[in-house]
């Protein structure tokens, strides 16, 4: 287990560090507070990406009609004429 320049001994010199200063009940909270922000920035990371990918989401959203209005009947002459048979 090495991580960069770190071997197993510095690892637990730091651990041994933490520990000390900040006490084995504060050690816990100090991890799940961690936790809680890389798992808020990688939920942030992902919306901003869906964002990217999906940028029409919004202007649909907003091309919508109220109740109120009237809908519009548009369709394609691909839709309005039903597909020939085939004789094969």
């Amino acid at each position: 287990m090495n991580f960069g320049n770190l071997g197993f001994t510095e690892l637990m010199m730091i651990l041994i560090i933490v520990l000390v200063l900040f006490g084995a009940r504060r050690v816990p909270e100090i991890g799940a507070s961690i936790g809680k922000g890389i798992r808020e920035f990688k939920k942030n990371i992902s919306d901003a990406d869906r964002e990217i990918r999906e940028p029409f989401r919004e202007a649909r959203a907003n091309d919508r009609l109220s109740a109120g209005e009237a809908t519009p009947i548009h369709r394609d002459e691909e839709e309005a004429r039903p597909e020939p048979k085939r004789l094969i």
